[in-house]
């Protein structure tokens, strides 16, 4: 559990400092400067006096004394409340002994706290009265500086406005900071270099602490001003896994390290003052960790998830995560949904709709009759308009989750006390009715809902959380009926999570909270706006003059929650769910995309069942050339094999179709249909006949039996780019901007009589058209085109289903996975992108530094061939390249095909001129 695990290391910082002090003991916006050992002077009599050791800390808004008997209270006066500060004995005051009057310190005041007395948590004791505190410092010599310091502050605690106040102390802190610097006797070793410094603050929940930051070439630290809660924080940037950059009260000053893979628990959360500081560390960070940690991306942990790579769970934390969402700040808590519905049946029905929520909707247009009253309140309200008065997600909301494993955090921000008892979270029934009924109530949820440690719902502390109006004691939460035990109610949890309903409706929710409809018009229309200030962009904090407006804007903005960074502006797509499968090659595209399934053990889309295939693709990394032919003299753009893999036939910009022998490793036959270069070849069923398209607008038809050209299709204005056949079917591409469909009858007798040809169907396209490819049942066909566009079209009914600029140049190849979900394509930009083909949304991108001229793919891994004539597997799933295999040697110009398939003989890219073929290791 996020917050549980963030917990844990703050207890240890602490046992490691031995106090029972935490900069949760301050107020919000508050700094500890410094402390000194001291002893609170306890007047027994006019002649006796009592000591009390302890520590005194001087903070920007109130100064705090922790006695070293934890039987004692640890006491806090606010600065504001002080009426005088001053040498104890000044003025006319008791002089108890001359050691008093050299090293105390007197504070008059009219309101004190009292807390953690026996280090019990407890809301904390506050008297009320004028009264006069004694504090004699250990070191008598620093009496003056302590009290001129802290009669700086009460100036700046006493100033009519919150912005005076809020800027005198700044001022006083970068002070602070600017005479001081990071002690260089902290580095792990002598040899380390110094890459930068610069002042900033550690952010842990509801804490800031100011310090300085220091990177080496192997170490990242920072130093708090104060020395609390250690010296030095040190992290180690081999260990470092991820760096994200965040907002912070909507600033870009916020960076995030990571050194675990998954955990929302961060080792260290910094906030910049420049935003200039915080990118140029990033940049070192990024730097070092350029050559060892792959960059994940929003769209490829889609790719991921959709292929049930990640669960539902893992793909939510990695979205929060993306979406400036860190359990270090409160206003920013990761996100989760409310998935069920039912809380009041004995037994839970995972397979009944009914018990699960509407993902589509938020909580706050759940309940249509709440809705409706929210909508009319909505159209009444002059500009800027929002529908809720209340966010999903904010601190308030969080610690109502948490407050029995984080009491201290509820205690500081409401001020030393916990909420009405009625109030509290006391039962996960009347949370969801309150969710669905209350007039300002639409909270979300929180990861700890889908985690393992159950603390957050007992009181094992056995804190004194009240009474309620029935008289029964709050203590631990409520469970529905349906669950036995805390343990059981978040195992079901995480079951509802993981079910098929909600795999094929999570997407609904993503598009609210992280998505497309988080803003604008879609947002209005799916009833999904809140405040503007919640919104990223809503407010410019830099535009705003008046300090007063500044801090209250700030203020609101941290206290009422901050909806996520957008992450998807098209809307998401669904997640692959295991049904039936649909192999009709009649099939419409809604069955051919949206009805096919993935076996729950599959790790790719293809049939397992081919098992040489498989065994091929677990092994495509151990390539190895075994042969290599040269029989062009120019670029090879075309390869087809027979069935039994004994013939190759390949076309050139040579001009030439050509027939070679793997058996007796023998060139057969050369033939030429024109002076232009053929472009792409393709073997018909039976391998009797090799079709040709050619730049000189043709399409050539070849018997193999009887050696001559069998038939010509004049069917293009210009060059044809590809061609494809399925079913007596050719689909022909071409240079004049359009891909037709034919419908081809066979000739009776082969190589006697000419094919019969019908256009059927024709695909216009504003450009040029270099590539297309068909799906495995043929309902589907991608185009793309010279300008960087790739094209989806229904055959079924000949019209376009998406179109994405995907390249920033020509589109050199483009290729259907074999479950039809997704299409891959790659361009002279050097890129590869994954494409959802149900909604068109770009969800991967991948970048080499050459052209990936052709390729083949499973699904998951890619064998593509580089202008370079090198050939590249690289892994989607895992954004990187796996191997890089020397194919060819020269390049004359750019090649354009793979094979269509992996088989026995394993034919691949080919070098231009020469064709070569490797053999893999089994």
């Amino acid at each position: 559990m996020a917050f549980t695990r963030k917990r844990q290391r703050e207890q240890q910082l602490q046992l490691y400092s031995k106090e029972r002090f935490s900069l949760l003991l301050l107020n919000l916006e508050e700094y500890y400067f410094e402390q000194h050992t001291a002893f609170h002077i306890q007047s027994q009599s006019s002649h006796e006096e009592r000591k009390i050791r302890g520590s005194l800390k001087i903070c920007s808004k109130s100064v705090i004394f922790e006695p070293d008997a934890i039987s004692q209270p640890i006491i806090k006066i606010p600065l504001r409340d002080c009426l005088k500060i001053g040498k104890h004995g000044e003025n006319g005051a008791h002089r108890h002994s001359a050691k008093a009057k050299s090293s105390g310190i007197s504070l008059i005041f009219r309101q004190v706290y009292f807390i953690k007395e026996h280090n019990i948590v407890a809301p904390y004791k506050i008297e009320r009265g004028k009264m006069e505190y004694v504090f004699e410092l250990e070191v008598s010599g620093k009496v003056e500086d302590v009290v001129e310091t802290l009669l700086q502050l009460h100036r700046a605690s006493c100033l009519d406005k919150l912005g005076d106040q809020t800027a005198m102390i700044t001022a006083i802190l970068q002070s602070r900071l600017a005479r001081t610097s990071f002690d260089k006797n902290r580095f792990q070793s002598v040899s380390e270099k110094l890459h930068m410094e610069c002042k900033a603050e550690m952010v842990t929940p509801l804490v800031t602490n100011p310090g300085h930051v220091c990177i080496t070439d192997t170490n990242l630290y920072f130093q708090p001003l104060n020395g609390h809660p250690k010296p030095v924080v040190q992290i180690t940037l081999q260990d470092v896994r991820r760096i994200y950059k965040r907002r912070h009260g909507l600033m870009p000053l916020g960076l995030e390290v990571f050194c675990t893979e998954d955990d929302l628990c961060s080792d260290i959360y910094l906030k910049f003052y420049e935003p200039q500081d915080r990118d140029d560390l990033y940049f070192y960070i990024a730097t070092y960790l350029e050559h060892h940690v792959a960059e994940h991306t929003a769209e490829s942990y889609m790719l991921q998830w959709q292929r049930g790579h990640l669960s539902n769970y893992q793909y939510l934390l990695h979205l929060n995560n993306l979406a400036d969402r860190s359990c270090n700040d409160l206003s920013q808590y990761p996100v989760f949904p409310w998935i069920i519905n039912d809380y009041s049946s004995p037994e839970l029905d995972l397979s009944n709709p009914g018990t699960f929520r509407d993902l589509s909707k938020p909580v706050g247009a759940l309940n249509q009759e709440r809705l409706e009253r929210l909508l009319t309140r909505y159209q009444e309200m002059p500009e800027p308009k929002f529908m809720y008065g209340s966010h999903y997600s904010s601190p308030g909301y969080v610690l109502f989750y948490l407050v029995r494993i984080a009491p201290e955090y509820m205690l500081c921000l409401q001020n030393g006390r916990f909420d009405n008892a009625d109030r509290m979270f006391n039962s996960i029934a009347e949370t969801w009715k309150n969710c669905l009924d209350g007039a300002t109530d639409f909270k979300e949820l929180i990861p700890e809902f889908y985690d393992e440690d159950v603390s957050f719902l007992v009181n094992s502390l056995k804190l004194d959380l009240g009474k309620r109006q029935g008289g029964q004691m709050v203590d631990d939460v409520e469970l529905p009926a349906w669950a036995s035990s805390p343990q059981d109610f978040l195992q079901k949890n995480k079951d509802a999570l993981e079910s098929s309903y909600v795999s094929e409706h999570l997407h609904e929710w993503i598009d609210l909270i992280f998505g497309y409809k988080q803003k604008g018009s879609e947002a209005v229309g799916a009833h999904n706006v809140f405040h503007p200030l919640t919104y990223e962009g809503g407010v410019d904090l830099n535009s705003i003059e008046d300090p007063d407006e500044k801090v209250a804007m700030l203020t609101q903005i941290l206290e009422f929650g901050q909806t996520p960074k957008q992450l998807f502006v098209t809307p998401h797509p669904r997640r692959i769910t295991p049904k039936f499968k649909s192999v009709s090659q009649a099939s419409s595209y809604s069955a051919s995309v949206t009805d096919s399934p993935v076996s729950p053990g599959e790790e790719s889309f293809e049939d397992l069942t081919e098992e040489s295939r498989s065994l091929a693709w677990n092994n495509i990394t151990k390539l190895q050339l075994h042969e290599q032919y040269k029989i062009h003299k120019e670029a090879v753009t075309g390869i087809a094999v027979s069935c039994n893999g004994s013939s190759v036939f390949t076309t050139s910009q040579d001009s030439t179709l050509k027939m070679f022998s793997k058996e007796s490793k023998m060139l057969q036959r050369s033939i030429s249909f024109s002076n232009m270069a053929l472009s792409s070849c393709l073997l018909l069923p039976g391998d009797t006949t090799v079709i040709s398209s050619s730049w000189d607008n043709n399409v050539y038809f070849y018997s193999i039996a009887f050696g001559r050209r069998q038939d010509t299709l004049m069917g293009h204005d210009d060059a044809v780019s590809k061609i494809c056949w399925h079913n007596n079917r050719l689909y022909s591409a071409s240079w004049d901007s359009t891909v037709k469909v034919w419908s081809g009858v066979p000739a009776e007798m082969p190589g006697t009589k000419r094919h019969q040809f019908e256009l059927v169907a024709e695909l216009e396209h504003d450009v040029s058209v270099n590539t297309i490819n068909l799906n495995a049942v043929s309902t589907l066909l991608v185009s793309g085109t010279k300008e960087g566009m790739v094209n989806i079209w229904d055959l079924t009914t000949a019209t376009l289903l998406h179109q994405i600029s995907c390249h920033s140049g020509t589109v050199c190849d483009a290729a259907f996975s074999p479950d039809s979900r997704h299409v891959l394509s790659t361009g002279v930009d050097g890129c590869l992108k994954v494409i959802d083909v149900q909604t068109g949304t770009l969800i991967s991108s991948m970048a080499s530094e050459e052209p990936q001229r052709c390729f083949v793919w499973d699904g998951n891994s890619v064998l593509s061939g580089s202008r370079s004539g090198e050939l590249f597997v690289w892994d989607l799933l895992g954004a990187k390249i796996s191997e890089r295999i020397q194919g060819h040697t020269e390049l004359k110009t750019e090649p354009r095909a793979l094979a269509s398939a992996l088989h026995s003989t394993t034919e691949l890219n080919p070098q231009p001129q020469s064709m070569l073929f490797p053999t893999m290791p089994f």
